[in-house]
């Protein structure tokens, strides 16, 4: 994945200019964040609703918007796409680059005008093999994260784990996740599973009623990349669990 000012200095050399310019033609975002939403068939309509509105409402948020405007360039891109089965993949809201309240609430927009894409079995494996792809596109930025929820383990498609390693040699920095808590075992499945890269956390609903909450929380810590103190485990069950470090890297 070339960044704009590698693509300038090729055309550039090519030309046989003698000199470059001092910056970058395009800003460099400080964050590319690819939220990936399970919509498999243990998901009802009203589970679906409960979580395409936490979204939009995050989205609107004081808290989203703030951090959004005090991250690092004051600006990210975030993309949202649903996923069920081994082949079910959908980008529902693409890239959009959010640098204003104005921006932050047309993403929302957007998000409220889409409708669910699939109702299958469960494959976040191959959900995380497609997302990386969706990093090949025009935008320049510092981190490139990955942000899955959903409310069970696979049972469908490429093994999970090893799609998050190959994701990470890719160049992913972080994969992150939100497990709506139900199915035993879920948190640590995901832990296990999904999560990685450095920084990276799991942090979990208890409920598809609690997921506005957390969404937003995990939302304004995936934005504003900060590592919170440790915390006592007895606050697993509503999604407060997690710690990481950061690093900050140029798409190569």
């Amino acid at each position: 994945m070339q960044t704009k000012m590698k693509t300038l200095i090729a055309a550039l050399a090519i030309a046989g200019a003698a000199t470059l310019p001092t910056a970058a033609s395009a800003a460099t975002v400080g964050l590319e964040l690819l939220l990936l939403t399970d919509v498999s068939g243990s998901v009802d309509s009203n589970e679906y609703n409960l979580q395409r509105q936490g979204y939009i409402t995050a989205f609107r948020s004081t808290a989203v918007q703030n951090a959004i405007l005090g991250s690092q360039n004051g600006s990210i891109a975030v993309a949202y796409g649903e996923w069920s089965g081994a082949s079910q993949q959908s980008m529902q809201v693409n890239w959009m680059v959010i640098d204003s309240v104005a921006s932050a609430n047309a993403f929302a927009d957007a998000l409220a005008a889409t409708s669910r894409a699939f109702s299958g079995l469960t494959a976040p494996g191959s959900a995380l093999n497609w997302g990386v792809g969706k990093f090949a596109n025009e935008i320049d930025s510092l981190r490139q994260v990955i942000d899955v929820s959903g409310d069970g383990s696979e049972n469908d498609g490429t093994n999970t784990s090893n799609a998050r390693d190959a994701a990470l040699l890719a160049g992913v920095d972080a994969i992150n996740g939100l497990p709506i808590l139900g199915e035993s075992g879920l948190y640590n499945w995901y832990r296990n599973n999904i999560q990685g890269g450095t920084g990276s956390f799991t942090l979990a609903a208890a409920s598809f009623a609690d997921f506005s909450t957390a969404i937003e929380q995990k939302l304004v810590r995936e934005i504003s990349n900060n590592v919170p103190e440790p915390i006592s485990a007895a606050l697993v069950g509503i999604g407060l669990l997690g710690l990481g470090l950061t690093r900050r890297r140029q798409k190569q």
